[in-house]
């Protein structure tokens, strides 16, 4: 089996992606044999149907859609918005990425959405798309998560972090359960926070122009921002020996990388940890940094 990476910064880190993918396709060589690019997730600047960040991509929709075809990776957008009404529906931006990315090239393309109402709209207008059950919905009860793998209109959940090392209740469930399981890899979050549904909240009335005050995170490390070596310690961190040893063996495919909100540095350090053997990790540093159009900071 092989392990299937969905990536963060579709708009975000276009620039990365878009010095990053040629490496990846003419030097396939330094990287694991044993995991591709599953899809790249994102969403726009002011996109109403944003949710889980708020974005900041500024990259230009044609120009991504161009990129991901051009490369045959799969483009997820994330309209995780949980607070969406009926009169956002007809937004005109985001019925227009849809159509733009709906049938965009040869891979299949897909929503990452919460709302059921969305969920409701899109398969009736947009039904080529595949559909993600999205993290936000900060399902923390194993039930919850079984009931959520049960229902058709998903290709893909991804669970709550905190149900990434159930391995009782995860290595008992059917083969075709497994392969809709997108784990969380590198959350930073606290691991025992109460008050991750209202932080989502948050920003899903930031998407919708709500004059709304920040959400106030109460973790201690909360002023520390997100850190890699922080998150490998959380107890919910899927690591790559954890990948190869303990979920492909078990028959769990597919992985989620966060990072929206980070600078494409930090994104870097991911790309090179989960995909990229070590030996070469400076070869792909350099040729990243080389690249002047790039502002890695």
């Amino acid at each position: 089996m092989k392990a299937f990476y969905h990536l963060p910064g579709l708009f975000e880190f276009y620039e990365l992606y878009r010095a990053f993918l040629p490496l990846y396709r003419s030097h396939r060589e330094y990287f694991y044999d044993w995991c591709e690019i599953g899809s790249i997730y994102g969403a726009p600047a002011d996109c109403l149907w944003g949710g889980g960040r708020v974005g900041f991509g500024e990259a230009k929709a044609d120009e991504v859609a161009a990129l991901m075809r051009e490369y045959g990776v799969s483009s997820r957008l994330t309209f995780s918005n949980s607070l969406l009404r009926a009169e956002h529906l007809s937004d005109r931006n985001c019925n227009a990425l849809c159509a733009l990315f709906e049938k965009n090239g040869g891979a299949k393309n897909g929503v990452i959405l919460t709302s059921e109402l969305l969920l409701a709209y899109l398969r009736q207008n947009y039904p080529c798309f595949s559909f993600v059950s999205s993290t936000t919905k900060v399902l923390t009860a194993f039930e919850q998560l079984e009931a959520e793998l049960g229902r058709a209109e998903f290709d893909a959940v991804v669970p709550d972090f905190r149900l990434n090392k159930a391995f009782d209740r995860l290595f008992a469930l059917p083969e075709g359960k497994k392969q809709k399981l997108e784990f969380l890899c590198n959350e930073c979050c606290d691991f025992a926070c109460g008050e991750r549904r209202a932080c989502y909240e948050n920003v899903s009335r930031k998407n919708l122009g709500e004059n709304c005050a920040d959400h106030v995170c109460a973790s201690p490390a909360a002023a520390g921002g997100y850190r890699f070596s922080a998150a490998m310690k959380n107890p919910g961190f899927i690591g790559i020996d954890d990948i190869r040893h303990v979920y492909l063996p078990n028959g769990f495919s597919h992985f989620k990388i966060e990072g929206r909100s980070l600078g494409s540095a930090i994104v870097l350090e991911f790309l090179l940890y989960y995909l990229t053997k070590p030996e070469y990790q400076l070869n792909v540093r350099e040729e990243i940094y080389l690249d002047s159009a790039l502002d890695l900071f």
